[in-house]
């Protein structure tokens, strides 16, 4: 049976979430995955939205109605999968405790904004980081506040020279986890477009959407 994946756009232009949504897009329909691309949040609250294998918000901020998030985090719990990049998650829904306690981490800041920085890979073996080596990467370093059960696969550590007070912090840069039944998966790399084209991050999304699936 075909898999099916809803991926919804919208939010800060900065990010470029439509762009951003169709490369999601590209890489489920190369795995087989019936897509649905849209603007519109509320297909996120449809009363159908448990049909979906996949649910991948590419959306900064935005607001989802009490009764929609309901259907959404229901769905989530009975096994159909979220995942998102960067500010998907991280930023999305920012006012709803339901969905920050599925999301499972919180932005909260990009010191020095563009800057280079080192990814370390801590997992190696798990299939979503196979074969890929640490790397460095120019993006924004997200700041994140995460939950604790996440499990970890590739880290950051910020240098404190924009931050002193938060000099040898280590952060997730890549990690999964479940919402009961449905799996998580979270990339904050990708804030825009265009750096997921670079192929390891284009490679971590994609196995990271195939791994969050049910």
């Amino acid at each position: 049976m075909t898999k099916k994946a809803l991926v919804v756009w919208g939010g800060m232009e900065l990010h470029t979430p439509e762009r951003g949504a169709h490369v999601v897009r590209e890489l489920l329909e190369e795995e087989g995955f019936a897509v649905t691309v849209t603007p519109d949040y509320d297909a996120l609250g449809a009363e159908d939205v448990g049909s979906n294998d996949l649910v991948v918000p590419v959306i900064t901020d935005g607001t989802l109605a009490p009764d929609k998030m309901d259907k959404l985090i229901t769905a989530i719990r009975a096994g159909t999968g979220l995942a998102g990049y960067h500010m998907g998650l991280a930023t999305t829904f920012r006012a709803s405790v339901p969905f920050r306690y599925a999301a499972s981490v919180y932005w909260v800041q990009h010191p020095g904004n563009i800057m280079a920085y080192r990814v370390d890979v801590t997992r190696p073996d798990h299939p979503i980081m196979a074969g890929i080596e640490s790397f460095e990467h120019t993006s924004e370093q997200y700041y994140l506040n995460y939950d604790p059960a996440v499990e970890v696969l590739a880290t950051t550590t910020f240098s404190g020279d924009i931050h002193p007070w938060r000099k040898n912090v280590v952060m997730p840069v890549v990690f999964t986890t479940t919402h009961d039944k449905g799996r998580v998966f979270y990339s904050s790399l990708g804030h825009t477009a265009e750096e997921l084209d670079i192929p390891h991050v284009r490679t971590i999304l994609k196995r990271g959407l195939l791994w969050a699936a049910r």
